[in-house]
């Protein structure tokens, strides 16, 4: 039995103790009615932190969409969820984002957040726009959900309702809000779709069964998945969002581990879908004795999502070990995971980004979870010596190509 389907992963964990600890998940609930349907911003938290001197003025978008290309041969794009305060992935802030840069010795290529539906369903522009004055790349997680608990199925956003079209008014505003922002920007909508922690994932859309939707063949679970994600890109394509490039984004292993919950399963195309992503994380909190090597977890998912498709460019979308665990050594798991990479160990690996965030297990501090590079002096120097040896390597600023698709 892996530990992946023995305990929950690091961020349903997370989410968890969050919930318990803060009541998050009632707070959700409360204004989750309001909030999926107004379509307004929700507060953008750098607008008070973002300091003058951080900002860059922005040149107008490309008259021509572009989109994120891939980086040069033998390179990898460096990105990084920032973390946040509340726990839900999308407050993440440009001084987050500068306390990562410092600690890593490197700026990023991208800055991996959520856009949660529960508050609201409009296009993040306020986020979009500071990545961009940074000169990064917005990467969103496109997350159709009513609420942050794990484990459970989708009451709104459910994938029927989707492939209905119910939400399209929505999806068509989000679509016309990206278009308009109009750089390149990076959105995965069902991240870790192969784990039953997230409600998109098959064991709650009709698992195995094959007589309750579509083709009588294939199971209905990840087969609802699929045409949920196609309608959704369908209806982006169709608002002229040219500008964004779209990832599928799978877990190193499957939950439940049945044959039908596989990672082919749930892949929406070649025609759709742009990159491919891995999850990989090592120790969850301090005490964790159970964690693999970032080697280990690579080995045993990459080369199935290789197999999906044999052209589609593969990223880490997160990867990260809890730095004060005391039964491992977090310094040597990601000196090796950073040093496995950039030895082309998985060729197709073009980029990685950390899951920089630290949150509440308990009322106990002690049991807390820390990914921050910042809190490890010995983290810290396993990211700038690795990084600063490959030097030019480190892709800090996006390559962009124009979009295909735009006529």
């Amino acid at each position: 039995m892996n530990r992946r389907a023995a305990r929950p992963p690091a961020r349903s964990a997370r989410i968890l103790g969050l919930a318990a600890f803060l009541a998050l998940s009632l707070i959700a609930t409360g204004c989750a009615a309001k909030a999926a349907t107004s379509g307004k911003s929700a507060p953008n938290p750098a607008s008070k932190s973002l300091g003058k001197s951080q900002l860059t003025t922005l040149p107008a978008p490309p008259a021509f969409p572009e989109v994120l290309a891939a980086p040069p041969a033998g390179s990898l794009y460096h990105g990084v969820f920032p973390g946040g305060k509340t726990g839900e992935e999308d407050d993440v802030t440009p001084a987050a984002t500068d306390a990562y840069e410092k600690a890593s010795g490197h700026k990023v290529a991208w800055v991996y957040f959520s856009n949660n539906w529960h508050k609201s369903t409009a296009f993040p522009a306020a986020t979009c726009q500071w990545i961009a004055q940074r000169g990064s790349i917005p990467y969103i997680r496109l997350m159709l959900r009513s609420n942050i608990e794990p484990g459970s199925a989708e009451t709104t956003f459910t994938l029927d309702r989707i492939i209905k079209g119910e939400f399209d008014p929505q999806l068509r505003a989000w679509a016309r809000g990206a278009a308009r922002w109009g750089r390149p920007l990076m959105a995965e909508y069902g991240p870790e779709v192969n784990g039953d922690w997230f409600p998109w994932n098959g064991s709650y859309n009709g698992a195995e069964k094959t007589n309750g939707f579509g083709d009588p063949k294939k199971a209905d679970g990840p087969e609802r998945f699929v045409a949920a994600y196609r309608h959704i890109i369908d209806v982006m394509r169709q608002e002229k969002a040219f500008n964004v490039s779209w990832v599928y984004h799978v877990d190193v292993y499957g939950s439940p581990d049945e044959p039908w919950n596989n990672m082919a399963a749930y892949y929406p195309g070649d025609s759709y879908i742009d990159w491919m992503a891995l999850s990989a994380y090592g120790a969850q909190d301090s005490l964790d004795e159970g964690a693999q090597s970032f080697r280990g977890l690579v080995d045993a998912g990459y080369p199935v999502l290789a197999k999906v498709s044999s052209t589609k460019p593969i990223i880490v979308a997160e990867m990260g070990t809890d730095v004060r665990n005391t039964l491992t050594s977090p310094a040597a798991w990601t000196k090796t995971a950073l040093t496995d990479m950039f030895a082309k160990r998985w060729p197709r690996i073009v980029g990685f980004c950390w899951w920089n965030e630290r949150w509440a297990n308990s009322e106990d501090a002690s049991e807390d979870s820390d990914m921050r590079v910042q809190d490890s002096a010995s983290v810290s120097k396993a990211f700038r010596d690795v990084l600063g040896a490959n030097g030019s390597r480190v892709i800090e600023r996006p390559a962009t190509v124009k979009s295909s698709l735009a006529k």
